[in-house]
């Protein structure tokens, strides 16, 4: 689902914290491969928008394929997927309205290790 804006201060919003948002996924998502039996791989993607899905298997099993971009929106955005217009969570943004790395990275964080510990067990 392609994400439309509540208002242009959330699309402006959004240029600012989707690429970071990206950056921290990709991290977090290795760090918890890493540290796992799970073997994964990176396919580019043009539909419904260009960008990457990341292939999960275990003993040549597919266990899970995740779209990167749906990910960082359910980070960057209030209730996504909505069947509104989304709102950038202004938790991610400090009192001055600059991104705020530790929230974006304890946001990142907690949906990357909830999205792991839902896998079943790979043992």
């Amino acid at each position: 689902m392609l994400p439309r804006f509540k208002s242009v201060f959330d699309w402006d919003r959004a240029q600012l914290v989707m690429q970071p948002c990206l950056i921290r996924v990709i991290d977090n998502l290795r760090k918890q491969i890493e540290s796992s039996n799970y073997q994964a791989t990176y396919e580019d993607v043009t539909e419904p928008i260009a960008g990457h899905q990341l292939h999960l298997s275990y003993q040549g099993k597919d266990i899970l394929v995740l779209d990167l971009w749906q990910i960082c929106f359910k980070i960057c955005f209030v209730e996504y997927p909505c069947m509104q217009e989304v709102e950038i969570d202004p938790q991610l943004f400090d009192e001055q309205g600059e991104l705020s790395w530790e929230s974006l990275e304890n946001k990142t964080s907690r949906l990357i290790s909830q999205i792991f510990s839902d896998l079943p067990a790979a043992t």
